[in-house]
């Protein structure tokens, strides 16, 4: 039987903090995430390893990302207690459930229904009163939108959730490079800053998989 409290604590020795991850909320919140909850009996053996977790059905596209990469991309986006963040990609919860014990509220976005119920099923069961999933994304709501998957160019619509100040976190995919940027809306438009190259799965159907290098 698999002992996955070792698991998680192996997960942040040897996947978190050798790889640069320092932020002392996010090493304690990932350390006590069920992460195995959130996918199929099948995968929780291989739940807590370095790689994507596919989820739903074949060709779905849709995935966990590896802890490393998802926790690098949480310490970038430097989220407050006092902030409320929008979760794009959200999948069966597990990053908004993360997200949950850092920021004041957080609102979790999935585009298939069926992820998305199971994810809204699987906040409820943690008791995670400040943590939802949504249908819509709205506009101007959020101090951080954190987006779980490459783009090539992020959507209007993802930047029109940002509030004057907010910013966004996403890999954006560019010549067989995917690259962290932060998106900062500001009263004149969008600042940009690249941070590092990092790989995942492309978060849009229409941007096709394998245009991305993994």
């Amino acid at each position: 039987m698999t002992d996955f409290r070792r698991a998680r604590t192996h997960m942040i020795d040897s996947q978190l903090r050798s790889t640069g991850v320092t932020d002392k909320r996010i090493l304690a919140r990932m350390s006590v995430i069920e992460r195995e909850r959130f996918v199929s009996p099948a995968r929780r053996v291989t739940a807590y390893t370095d790689s994507v977790q596919w989820l739903g059905k074949t060709g779905s596209g849709r995935f966990i990302a590896p802890p490393a990469i998802f926790a690098k991309l949480l310490q970038l986006a430097e989220i407050t207690s006092d902030e409320r963040v929008l979760d794009i990609g959200a999948a069966t919860g597990y990053s908004t459930a993360v997200i949950a014990g850092l920021a004041a509220s957080v609102d979790g976005f999935e585009p298939d229904a069926e992820l998305a119920s199971t994810a809204q099923a699987n906040l409820r069961e943690l008791g995670l009163a400040n943590a939802n999933m949504v249908e819509t994304i709205g506009q101007g709501l959020y101090e951080v939108v954190f987006v779980e998957g490459a783009l090539q160019t992020v959507p209007q619509d993802y930047f029109d959730a940002l509030r004057e100040g907010g910013r966004l976190v996403a890999l954006i995919w560019s010549g067989g490079v995917s690259v962290a940027h932060v998106f900062v809306r500001t009263a004149k438009g969008i600042a940009a800053s690249a941070e590092f190259n990092a790989a995942l799965p492309p978060l849009l159907p229409m941007q096709k998989a394998q245009e991305f290098v993994f």
